[in-house]
């Protein structure tokens, strides 16, 4: 009589990948969201109890058990039940299960996952142990008598117990030689084995075992200590391609034993690895031994699959530290001040005595000096360092949002406010407010910002709600501010309670001695940064850049090294690739710019003033009359230097 083939169900779930299942005559297979099911789904549109599939005299069919979502078969819904036939293919929410009889379906390779593959086919000698086989399980149910019956059989009570201890020891460990060793010793403990061993990937990311050339031991448990009997080739196969546990008698490949328990230790839903026990002569294992074993195979599956994800996580948290720490340095080199001109010195003495209070600081100097620069410092060495840092230009903003920006607005205060939005006086709280050009400020916002710096409360725009802020401010402007108070611009309350601690940045063409340790400074950041590798500057560019007198300041000559850096061909930077500009600095006549504009050359007064009238006069195209009355002169006494220029 030829026997009926052998049937089994391909699974391919997206949330946890493929896996075969061996369908056994007489046995009922259920499909559902819910663990106890025989196919757990992991689908929200599959039922807790969504189908099952049953064998009966005609074959094997497919019954749906009232699913939400219903059940179908080659795309025709199943009504009640429908007979399965190779190649059938059932389809639950996102879930493809394929049915097939005879050999394990093509493509059961892919069946642990992609990257994973099946090395041969199972041991020649493999049937002939299958022979041996007096019990098989997919799943222990073990853990749900324990939430049934637990107390009531005292075999229960001793897993119970047993599992509870097994918990508890695998929180501790970390690493999987150490895991994989508590949970064999716990599988001895709970089962009549004698021996032991636990199959594992050399590494937890690594593919699954080869299901048939096993070499890879990570815990044994024997006497003597290690293992010498021969590898259960032929066993782990086994359980690896079906996913099931299983109890076998012995039959002299393993020695004495009289009994073995092989069962997988699963990873996300897939075999990845076996533990195998032997009892030995004289000794017996029942169906209850199989079943703790595969509570401690799960038990040490969960273990490993969180070993995993710590270690994934120290990784990400390690790479975080070092993203943090490259942060830091480099915040840390954006807003060092460089130099040591005496000027220099001078502010950061100022600067470190105006940090440990809590006065307001106003910081005034040319666009580019490094007012900002100056705030963070004051920043970072006060107590509130660990506080936010917020920077606002009030020129950039009109009134209207500039009110917005520093107080905030509820929703629907304006056109446009669709919701709730804190100002930067909310979100600099416990921290430092800076605002830049703050005589650009319009007097209705200088009145209501005077009261808050005086620490009273404020309300956010279209509010009647009253916000209390703790926030240090410093304010920054290169506007004459005592012009603006005197032309009625800015408010005269406000500068004085402004004016608590003034910080003055003079320009970078007042401290020359600064210019060569800046550049330096920036060269080397940018180099850094786009790996060019230049050793410095010309003496020729040195000598330019000392001489110029860098209208833009230090953001000026910021941006000069960095457009050098990336634009330089050789491995100094020469002066024609700084590209200086020919712009006149804040205060300084066309006509002093003009004399500035090159390298400094050596003159003596008369000479100066010989060049300057002679440049004035050809502006002028000649005209004697009007060269005068710019130069301020009498047109005689223009006639009479003339003349005494041209018998030289």
């Amino acid at each position: 009589m030829t026997a009926e083939p052998q049937s089994f169900l391909h699974v391919a779930d997206p949330a946890v990948g493929e896996s075969i299942v061996r369908l056994s005559p007489g046995k009922r297979v259920t499909l559902g969201r819910a663990p106890s099911n025989d196919i757990v789904l992991h689908d929200e549109r599959a039922s807790r109890v969504h189908a099952e599939i049953m064998s009966a005299p005609g074959g094997w069919f497919v019954r749906d058990l009232q699913s939400r979502n219903g059940t179908t078969v080659n795309g025709t819904v199943v009504v009640s039940e429908r007979p399965l036939a190779t190649g059938d293919v059932i389809r639950i929410g996102l879930a493809q299960i394929t049915f097939t009889s005879g050999d394990p379906p093509t493509g059961a390779s892919q069946a642990y996952g992609p990257s994973e593959t099946i090395a041969g086919d199972v041991p020649s000698d493999a049937a002939e142990w299958m022979a041996s086989i007096t019990h098989r399980r997919t799943r222990s149910r073990l853990l749900e008598a324990i939430s049934e019956a637990a107390g009531t059989a005292p075999r229960v009570g001793r897993a119970a117990a047993d599992l509870c201890r097994l918990a508890f020891a695998l929180a501790g460990a970390d690493d999987a030689r150490g895991i994989a060793r508590l949970a064999l010793d716990s599988a001895l403990h709970g089962t009549a084995a004698n021996r032991g061993m636990v199959l594992l990937p050399a590494r937890l990311g690594d593919a699954a075992l080869d299901r048939v050339t096993i070499d890879m031991v990570a815990a044994t448990a024997s006497t003597p200590d290690p293992w010498t009997w021969p590898l259960p080739h032929a066993a782990a196969a086994t359980v690896l391609l079906t996913d099931e546990a299983v109890l076998a008698a012995g039959d002299g490949r393993f020695g004495d034993a009289a009994a073995t328990i092989t069962a997988p230790i699963r990873s996300r839903g897939r075999p990845v690895g076996v533990m195998h026990l032997e009892v030995e002569a004289g000794g017996a294992a029942t169906p209850d031994d199989l079943e703790f074993v595969m509570a401690v195979c799960d038990a040490l599956g969960v273990a490993l699959d969180n070993l995993a994800a710590r270690e994934v996580l120290s990784t990400r948290l390690a790479t975080a530290a070092d993203e943090n720490e490259r942060l830091r340095r480099r915040l840390g080199e954006e807003t060092r001040m460089v130099g040591a001109s005496p000027a220099l010195q001078g502010i950061i003495g100022q600067v470190q005595r105006v940090a440990t209070t809590k006065a307001t600081v106003l910081v005034r100097g040319e666009s580019g000096a490094g007012k900002e620069l100056i705030a963070r410092a004051i920043h970072e060495a006060s107590d509130r360092t660990g506080g936010p840092f917020v920077c606002l230009n009030c020129a950039a903003l009109s009134e209207t949002l500039l009110e917005s920006e520093l107080f905030g607005h509820e929703k629907g205060a304006f056109t446009g406010a669709t919701e709730r939005k804190i100002g930067k006086f909310e979100a600099a709280h416990k921290g430092t407010l800076m605002l830049d050009e703050i005589g650009e400020m319009s007097p209705a916002i200088q009145a209501k910002f005077l009261r808050v710096l005086e620490g009273h409360p404020f309300e956010r725009v279209g509010g009647s709600g009253r916000v209390q802020v703790d926030v240090r401010v410093v304010a920054a402007t290169n506007r004459d501010l005592e012009r603006a108070v005197a032309a009625g611009d800015f408010r005269r309350d406000l500068y004085f309670r402004l004016k608590v601690v003034e910080i003055i940045v003079p320009p970078l063409r007042r401290r020359p001695e600064d210019i060569e340790s800046l550049a330096e400074h920036f060269l080397n950041r940018f180099a850094n940064e786009t790996g060019r590798k230049l050793r410095g500057f010309t003496p020729e560019a040195l000598e330019a850049m000392q001489a110029y007198h860098w209208p833009g300041n230090i953001r000026e000559l910021r941006n000069a090294i960095e457009r050098a850096v990336v634009l330089s061909q050789g491995e100094s930077i020469d002066v024609h690739e700084l590209s200086l500009s020919h712009l006149a600095a804040p205060g300084e006549t066309d006509a002093n710019a003009a004399l500035r504009s090159g390298p400094f050359v050596p003159m003596s007064i008369e000479e100066m003033e010989r060049r300057h009238v002679l440049a004035t006069l050809e502006a002028v195209g000649g005209n004697k009359t009007k060269a005068a009355t710019i130069l301020g002169i009498e047109r005689s006494t223009l006639d009479r230097k003339l003349a005494k220029w041209a018998r030289v």
